[in-house]
C-alpha cells in the first residue's frame, strides 16, 4: 500500500500543478474520479494489462469512457501513465490529488458517526466547531451506529474525537482497571 502511494505521488503532484495552473481543479477531480472507477473494474484491468492491447488503445478506451471530461492534457497524462505502466495507479493518484485539492481549497471532509440521526442544528454546530479548530471549511459525512449508545465519534483527517457514551464507558473501565 505504501509503495503504491509512493509511486502515485509524483503523478498526482504533476497533474495537480497542471490543474491548478489552468484553474481546472474541479474538472480534473471529476475526470480522475471517473477514471479511477474505471480502472478498478476487472474488465478494464484485463484490458490495461493485456500484452495484446497497446498503450494508445488502452488510453483510447479510457478516453471514450470519460467522454466530454477528456481533454488533450488529460489524454497526454494518461499516455504518460500508460508508457510507465502506471494506469492501474489511477485510484491512488486520485486519492492524492483530492488531498492536494482539499489543502489548496482549505476544505476537508469529516466523518461523524452518531448514535442517532443528527439534527441540522447539531450538524451545523459540529461543522462550525471543526472549522474553527482546523481552520478549514468542513463537509460532514454522517452515519448512524446505535451501538454507541449516545454521543458521537468525529474523524477529520488525523483528528479523532470520541464523545460517544460507549467510548466514555470504555475509558472509565480502563481507568478502573
Amino acid at each position: 500500500m505504501a509503495e503504491a502511494i509512493t509511486i502515485a505521488r509524483p503523478y498526482a503532484s504533476a497533474v495537480f500543478a497542471i490543474a491548478q495552473e489552468k484553474g481546472e481543479l474541479k474538472a480534473w477531480s471529476d475526470l480522475l474520479m471517473v477514471l479511477a472507477q474505471c480502472v478498478e473494474q476487472p474488465e478494464m484491468q484485463s484490458i490495461i494489462t493485456s500484452p495484446a492491447v497497446s498503450d494508445e488503445q488502452a488510453v483510447s478506451v479510457l478516453a471514450d469512457i470519460a467522454g466530454d471530461l477528456m481533454t488533450a492534457d488529460a489524454k497526454n497524462f494518461l499516455l504518460l501513465l500508460a508508457e510507465n505502466n502506471r494506469l492501474l495507479s489511477l485510484s491512488d493518484v486520485t486519492v492524492l490529488f483530492e488531498e492536494l485539492r482539499a489543502e489548496a481549497e482549505k476544505s476537508m471532509t469529516a466523518e461523524v458517526i452518531s448514535a442517532r440521526e443528527l439534527t441540522a442544528e447539531q450538524a451545523a454546530n459540529i461543522s462550525a466547531a471543526l472549522k474553527q479548530r482546523l481552520g478549514r471549511d468542513v463537509t460532514l459525512n454522517t452515519s448512524i451506529d446505535e451501538s454507541l449508545l449516545g454521543g458521537a465519534i468525529i474523524r477529520a483527517g488525523d483528528l479523532v474525537i470520541d464523545g460517544s457514551a460507549l467510548g466514555k464507558l470504555n475509558r472509565l473501565a480502563n481507568a478502573i482497571n
